[in-house]
This record gives structure tokens, sequence and C-alpha cells, in this order.
């Protein structure tokens, strides 16, 4: 990228603020990179798939026109590939203001079936990599005067979701690893705050069988509508939104929207 690009000044609501988004190669992560650089924040790509990551930073940069985003490798099971990765975002761009934990995975099976494997490498992923995250970018994020952590967690972390053990116990956990840094971070500045998206319509859940009836707004989420409420908490519009626990779900964890009206 040349001199030139780098010397435009975006403008944005999140104009300066340089964000840091896990498993970012593709879908949700993939929208919420797009749009925070596009009202002007910086971007930084964590994920394992680095080839993904790195056409994904390029294509960013050509469509702002400017050194918007970068990618690194991360492994957020690994608590040293997360040291590395802030390292390598605080040096590409001097500062670090916003962590989105991101990456996830989903397991099928009750405490009847479910896989031990696939139970710890569900916790691994959706809840110990959320901690790693936090625990290793708090020392940048405390530099700040404000500064942001967005846990996206589930609707399967606010309600129990049948046949899905591992997945909920780690989205719970999000949801109480959350609330708890809210309190520990705030006298920081640092608001800690999680995302918990119903059905969203993404290319990894394009094949799965999943009735909507039960969605009072009778379809999934498009990916951009979930990037709006990461783009919100991202700014400073939040500055007093701690430790809330966000539904976006077109209002299925509202009730019973299948019991019929006699």
């Amino acid at each position: 990228m040349t001199d030139s690009l780098n010397a435009i000044s975006p403008a944005g609501r999140v104009s300066g603020k340089v964000v840091f988004i896990s498993g970012a190669a593709q879908g949700m992560g993939a929208s919420h990179a797009r749009v925070l650089a596009s009202e002007g924040a910086k971007v930084v790509i964590g994920d394992l798939q680095e080839s993904a990551a790195e056409s994904l930073a390029i294509e960013i940069n050509e469509s702002e026109g400017r050194t918007a985003a970068a990618s690194v490798r991360l492994d957020v099971t690994d608590l040293e590939s997360w040291q590395l990765a802030i390292e390598t975002s605080v040096t590409a761009f001097g500062r670090l203001d916003v962590l989105v934990n991101n990456a996830g995975i989903y397991t099928p099976g009750s405490v009847l079936d479910a896989e031990v494997d696939d139970w710890h490498r569900t916790i691994d992923i959706d809840l110990t990599g959320t901690f790693y995250g936090m625990k290793v970018a708090t020392a940048e994020l405390k530099e700040q005067s404000t500064a942001s952590i967005i846990n996206i967690s589930s609707i399967a972390g606010l309600v129990g979701f049948k046949h899905r053990a591992a997945y909920a116990a780690a989205k719970w956990g999000v949801q109480g690893l959350t609330k708890t840094s809210a309190l520990d971070l705030g006298e920081y500045g640092i608001r800690v705050n999680s995302i918990h998206p119903g059905s969203v319509s993404t290319p990894l859940t394009a094949g799965l069988k999943r009735g909507l009836g039960q969605v009072p707004a009778g379809r999934a989420a498009e990916v951009e509508e979930i990037s709006s409420l990461v783009l919100y908490l991202a700014s400073d519009e939040a500055r007093f939104v701690n430790g809330a626990a966000i539904a976006i779900d077109g209002g299925e964890t509202a009730g019973n929207n299948l019991r019929a009206d006699s």
C-alpha cells in the first residue's frame, strides 16, 4: 500500500480505532471486519486459515483505498499464538482499542451421546479461546482511555438448547466470563459485552436444516445485521454499555412463538 493511501484520514463511527477479530477469515467475522473498516477502523484478521485471512485483508485494503486491514495466524486454543498475534497487531498499527472474540465452532450431542473429544474441542475454542484473547489483549486495551471487548456468544448462551451440550455450556460460559470481566475491567475503561445471535445466514450454515417458526421475524439474520451491533459496541456511542448480554435473534428468545392462539 502506498504512502499516499496510508495518508488518507478516514471518517466514520470507529475512525482511528484498531480492532482485532478472531475467526475473521469468513462468515460473520469477515463481515465484522468489512463493516468496521468501512467506518474508519483498522482491523486485524486473526485466523488459522492464513490464505483466506490474507485475501480478505487485501480485499478490504483495496476497497477502502488505504491500509485498513492486516492478517495474522491465530490458533485461539494456544496462549502463545494469542500473544504473538496481539504483539503483531500492535506492531502493525501502534495500538489496540477493541477485541472481538468471534471464533467458535458447534458440535452436536447431549450428555448421553456427545463425543468427549468434541466436548473438549468446543470448550477449548469457544470458551477458553475467549478467555485467552481477553487475558492477552487486556494489557494493550488498558492503554486507551476507553476500550471495548465484544464476545460473540449465542442464544444458546441465554436459553437451553436441545442436543447441544458442549456448545451451550461454552456459550453460557462466555456470558458468565463477560459479566464477571465487566466488573473486573470497568475501572480501566474497558467495557465487556456479549452478543447472542440466533439463526444467521452464512455459507457455513447454508446446508443446515432448521425451522424458523420459533422466530417472530420469520427468517434468519443477515451477517451485516450482527455486524451493525458489533460496530455499535466498538464505537464510543456505547461508552456506557458494559456487562450487557444482547440477544439479536428476531425475537426468538422472547417467548414461545409456536404456542397456539387457543
